[in-house]
């Protein structure tokens, strides 16, 4: 019994520090890939570290700058501030390259404003590049007519005027005017 002590022990003691070093391992890639890819872009360590730090996804943050920065003449810094904001930074990334690409970079700093902007970035620049396609629009008019958020239901249209109601067939409730007694006669 003196000996199987020190053994369990020292079993217990490794198989404790075996889990830790893997999970260590398996979390920091992602932080270090994000750090690494922002800083080989442009973007200061100091930036980068708190860009990957507070990331949801570090890489999809990091591919996200990075497709921008190279497919566009946005700046690294001011792509990390909109892909730092972005639920779905990747799909804010192909906006932002499809509509530069569409707008001759026009107006770059615009299209990153408006994909951020957009619940639906990919169908936002679908719109976006379709229209201007077929219609011979500026670009911040098709940025502004596709981001238009208003309420819209597809092929209903609210009446303008309630119908005129017929004279029989409305509702007159009437009300008893003497209170209940609080003890009924028996």
């Amino acid at each position: 019994m003196g000996l199987t002590t020190p053994v369990l022990a020292i079993a217990g003691l490794l198989g404790i520090s075996i889990p830790s070093v893997a999970v260590t391992a398996s979390y920091s890639n992602d932080y270090r890939a994000c750090a690494g890819r922002l800083i080989s872009v442009g973007v200061t360590a100091q930036a980068a570290a708190e860009g990957c730090a507070t990331a949801l996804r570090p890489t999809d943050l990091s591919a996200c700058v990075v497709d921008i920065s190279k497919n566009t003449q946005i700046p690294a810094v001011d792509a990390l501030s909109g892909c730092r904001r972005a639920r779905q930074p990747k799909d804010v990334a192909t906006c932002v390259v499809a509509l530069s690409k569409n707008t001759e970079g026009a107006v770059n700093p615009d299209v990153l404003n408006y994909c951020g902007r957009s619940l639906l970035p990919m169908r936002f620049a679908q719109c976006v590049v379709g229209l201007r396609s077929e219609i011979s629009l500026a670009p911040n008019v098709a940025l502004d007519t596709c981001i238009d958020g208003s309420d819209r239901i597809s092929g209903f249209t609210p009446p303008s005027t309630l119908p005129n109601q017929q004279p029989g067939t409305q509702f007159n409730p009437t009300f008893e005017t003497q209170p209940v007694p609080a003890n009924p006669i028996k």
